[in-house]
């Protein structure tokens, strides 16, 4: 039976579940909360892929892919096929740059975003769990729990917006090699943005 651990967001793991989970290996489960109060569970979702996806609005880089219209177009290609599009916000509370969940709300909803939840993750439970470094970091879940892509946005580790129109995008890419029945290709990629501000 999985043990929880009783932090703001709560990280479900077995005894053998300590290290990040590698590409091929079961994704961990865990408990969060989103920007609205709401409680999501990551099993809940078992029999669908799930994108994770850690942000910080104060970073260059999760600014480039926003306020070009990149991420939110990707989180909408994805969720169109059906996909569960959660943004992770794992920046402490102290940080410069933190913003309440209200604000983060609010922010996601003027840069169109379309996750299909915001969790916050003040306490670092998540994405230390999962091994994020950085924002943005991407990971796709398959419908049997099994975690398939962990890496980048795309390929061009810049924060310059013109960059993304020659990029390949992994994300979509992987996805669309998914759900066609094919292996993907890109499945470990290099993830590149600002660090995350991890609670110390």
């Amino acid at each position: 039976m999985a043990a929880a651990v009783a932090l703001g967001a709560t990280f479900l793991m077995g005894a053998n579940a300590i290290a990040a989970p590698s590409v091929g290996q079961a994704a961990p489960d865990f408990v969060a909360v989103d920007t609205a109060g709401k409680q999501h569970k990551l099993s809940d979702f078992a029999g669908k892929y799930v994108v994770l996806e850690w942000t910080n609005p104060g970073c260059p880089f999760v600014q480039k892919h926003y306020g070009s219209g990149n991420m939110p177009a990707t989180q909408k290609a994805a969720t169109a096929k059906g996909v569960v599009w959660l943004a992770v916000n794992s920046t402490e509370r102290a940080a410069s740059d933190y913003l309440k969940p209200a604000a983060l709300d609010a922010w996601m909803k003027s840069q169109s975003a379309a996750p299909t939840a915001t969790l916050m993750d003040e306490d670092g439970v998540i994405g230390q769990a999962y091994g994020a470094r950085t924002t943005p970091h991407l990971y796709i879940i398959d419908p049997k729990g099994t975690l398939v892509y962990a890496g980048g946005i795309d390929s061009i580790p810049s924060a310059r917006v013109d960059d993304i129109k020659t990029a390949t995008n992994y994300v979509n890419q992987a996805l669309g090699e998914a759900f066609g029945g094919k292996p993907i290709t890109a499945s470990a990629t290099k993830a590149y943005g600002c660090s995350i501000k991890y609670k110390s």
